[in-house]
């Protein structure tokens, strides 16, 4: 039999672990392992706020206190980089995004049993959690959440309806997938719900792409100080305080830099928050988005080019770079093999590469330091409270 072993850490998909390397499903570090198997809660092991913990599959880590979550955050981005002999010079301590804050959220509706079930999916499974509270999303998309519960309790027979909700300068954009009105009574019951909701967009969409139905203005985000029109889907970092984090650091990286790329641009996040003090030059494979970005500049007279690219097909070359001192990166989860190739061969002084995956991130990074790159600073970023999802920047000058 096993002896009584105290959890010391949080793995990476949100066990505890024992110092002998034994995995505990809700274990907080400081918690003891008794030798017949039970757990005995320490002084870092909290009350889950909410009463879908354990099941929904949107948090893991609700057992841990704020200390637990900043810690987790920073040791998966520093044990990453050490995986791949990479030692910062510094780790900043993480940007942990509060409660409430979430601004985009993809749920799903069934009909359960007569009435509709609205929530995230369990953990591990595509059963939908009937979600009566939510302590990470904004109030807004909680709201209307509980709001579509009661056009859906309308309708009739099997559904299985996705929902994407995002917070725009408008208030809530709102698209609805595998659903489309049927007549005329759901049809108006849906326009009234997007009246009295003050929805700022309702699209549709039924297989063949987003329609839209509802939008009293033309929808907008604001980036770095700049409106933007948000197409329907488009990518937009989790949380405000997430963003202000990420651009901070890109913003204190580059400043006084005369001209930098921002590579893997999407709707201009980087790029417009630079664009006061450099001339950037963005790509993006996106064509809705890196449309947005371009419109926006050239309304508001700002030095951003912005070009359609796809950088994984066809990454920006090392001679393309030349007349460049600094890069900005931020790819999907993937990471960015090709395109970091390039930046390695390039003569560059200034890499800022944001990443939502460590693993990934740490890989790419590996042929930044074989072309002669430092890595000088980490900047945790938690975004995805009480997730395992972690964020990061990183700064990376040449020698």
């Amino acid at each position: 039999m096993n002896e009584e072993s105290t959890i010391v850490r949080i793995a990476a998909k949100g066990d505890g672990v024992t110092a002998d390397g034994r995995h505990v499903a809700g274990a907080a570090p400081s918690d003891v392992l008794r030798a017949d198997g039970s757990l005995e809660h320490g002084p870092h092991h909290a009350t889950p706020p909410c009463r879908h913990f354990g099941t929904c599959g949107a948090c893991q880590l609700q057992h841990c206190d704020d200390q637990t979550l900043a810690n987790f955050v920073r040791d998966r981005v520093l044990h990453a980089a050490q995986s791949q002999g990479l030692e910062p010079k510094v780790v900043a301590a993480p940007a942990m995004s509060p409660p409430h804050s979430r601004r985009r959220a993809s749920l799903r509706a069934i009909n359960g049993g007569g009435r509709p079930l609205i929530g995230f999916t369990q953990a591990g499974s595509h059963k939908v959690v009937d979600m009566r509270e939510c302590h990470v999303l904004l109030p807004d998309l909680f709201a209307t959440m509980e709001a579509l519960r009661g056009y859906f309790a309308k309708l009739k027979g099997r559904y299985s309806i996705g929902i994407e909700m995002t917070k725009v300068d408008q208030g809530v954009d709102l698209g609805l997938t595998g659903f489309t009105p049927e007549g005329l009574d759901q049809t108006e019951d849906l326009l009234d719900f997007c009246r009295d909701r003050k929805l700022a967009r309702l699209t549709l969409d039924y297989g063949f792409g987003a329609e839209g139905f509802w939008e009293p203005e033309p929808v907008t985000v604001t980036l770095g100080g700049t409106l933007v029109a948000f197409p329907s889907g488009a990518f937009l970092q989790a949380t405000d305080h997430g963003e202000a984090a990420l651009v901070g650091a890109a913003q204190e990286w580059l400043a006084g830099s005369a001209q930098v790329a921002d590579l893997f641009a999407g709707l201009g996040t980087f790029a417009l928050s630079l664009s006061g003090v450099n001339k950037v030059m963005a790509a993006e494979a996106d064509l809705a988005a890196i449309t947005a970005l371009r419109t926006a500049a050239n309304r508001g007279g700002l030095p951003v080019e912005a070009l359609h690219r796809d950088l994984f097909r066809n990454p920006m070359r090392a001679d393309e770079l030349a007349s460049l001192d600094g890069v900005v990166l931020d790819p999907p989860r993937a990471g960015a093999r090709a395109q970091v190739e390039q930046v390695a061969q390039s003569s560059v002084e200034r890499v800022v590469y944001i990443s939502c995956n460590p693993s990934s991130w740490a890989r790419d990074a590996v042929q930044l330091k074989e072309a002669g790159y430092r890595l000088v600073e980490l900047r945790p970023v938690g975004q995805f409270r009480w997730s395992t999802h972690v964020e990061l920047a990183s700064l990376f000058l040449k020698d």
